[in-house]
């Protein structure tokens, strides 16, 4: 906002009364903030006993302290005394995809339901996570282009629920074994790519276009 803006914002009459509620609106600010202040030191003083584990999880991408104590909170630090395995657990969040088969066809299906808290905890911390380069950024637009693009919003929300559910995933591994994650890289899939299925695919599609045969020669 310009000066002259703020100049004609601030101008018309501020007496006593207006002064008054200025004051009680601060105070009330204050009292808020001390509020604040205050259950957060009461749920560092809870949080003593799972230091070690939300530890492990700060270690995720897009995952900080207070979104690892509410992952514990919901799953409980030892979470193999519940969830045998992460498929388990992501069944319990509600973050794998429901199965819709009738007649040998399959048609889209909404997630199943689950914890409602620990699914939107995800869903945040997965839109902080492809913020940053790394293994989900890159799995992340894997399937934003693979369902439309970026142009397309329901391309990206789809996008971030399976960002969702590879985190409950790998809070699961994270819990379970004790160790922190291990980024797998930005260029994980490039990586895991098969060199001659992608040269193969990418010499038919060029056929396909030009209508002509590709030979292929050795670099000199």
């Amino acid at each position: 906002m310009k000066i002259p803006d703020l100049q004609m914002a601030l101008e018309g009459r501020f007496d006593d009364h207006h002064a008054l509620m200025c004051q009680l609106h601060l105070a009330h600010i204050d009292h808020l903030e001390a509020m604040i202040t205050k259950l957060d030191a009461q749920v560092e003083q809870m949080m003593e006993p799972f230091r070690a584990a939300r530890d492990l999880l700060t270690t995720i991408p897009g995952i900080g302290p207070l979104a690892a104590a509410a992952v514990i909170c919901e799953t409980g630090a030892d979470v193999r005394q519940y969830f045998p395995g992460s498929a388990h657990l992501a069944s319990w969040a509600g973050m794998c995809p429901a199965n819709n088969e009738s007649a040998g066809r399959h048609r889209p299906a909404r997630r199943r339901n689950g914890n409602e808290h620990l699914q939107s905890l995800l869903v945040e911390c997965a839109w902080a996570a492809v913020r940053h380069p790394g293994y989900l950024k890159s799995l992340y637009h894997r399937h934003v282009m693979k369902w439309g693009g970026y142009r397309s919003k329901l391309a990206k929300k789809k996008a971030i629920v399976v960002v969702a559910h590879a985190m409950i995933v790998i809070i699961w591994h994270v819990l379970a074994t004790g160790r922190p994650c291990d980024e797998l890289g930005e260029d994980y899939f490039d990586r895991r790519q098969d060199p001659g299925r992608e040269i193969r695919r990418l010499t038919a599609k060029l056929e396909a276009v030009s209508g002509r045969q590709v030979i292929l020669q050795a670099a000199a």
